[in-house]
């Protein structure tokens, strides 16, 4: 699995790896079903200890992308896509909605934030 680690980011490497992990599933790059890296096997590749592994881990299954069977490793869970997909559209909702606030307060057109949104969007 690629996983990038960024050390010099303000994000716990715990949660990089979580987040990773999520848009993967989302992105159905991971599917439904599919075993992941054991937690040793992760840690090692990526060089870390196997606890901050275990935290990304532990995470993931407590928010329901992952499931955990004792003795036989990691699978994507059978989550809904479609519940997946509102979870994603309600965090870019929010996120739109304090951007929207600060432009207002700042006198920044719709134009501007469009065009901002559409640089944006192509970078990736």
């Amino acid at each position: 699995m690629n996983i990038i680690i960024s050390n010099s980011s303000n994000i716990p490497i715990y949660e990089q790896i979580k987040e990773q992990i999520k848009n993967k599933i989302v992105s159905n790059e991971l599917k439904k079903g599919e075993m992941l890296p054991s937690i040793r096997s992760l840690a090692k590749d990526l060089r870390i200890s196997v606890i901050t592994t275990k935290s990304a881990y532990e995470e993931l299954e407590k928010e329901g992308y992952v499931e955990t069977v004792p003795g036989k490793g990691t699978y994507v869970a059978n989550k809904n896509t479609e519940l997946i997909r509102e979870e994603q559209l309600q965090k870019v909702e929010g996120l739109i909605d304090t951007a929207v606030s600060i432009a207002k307060i700042s006198k920044i057109s719709k134009d501007e934030i469009r065009n901002m949104l559409d640089i944006l969007y192509e970078e990736d």
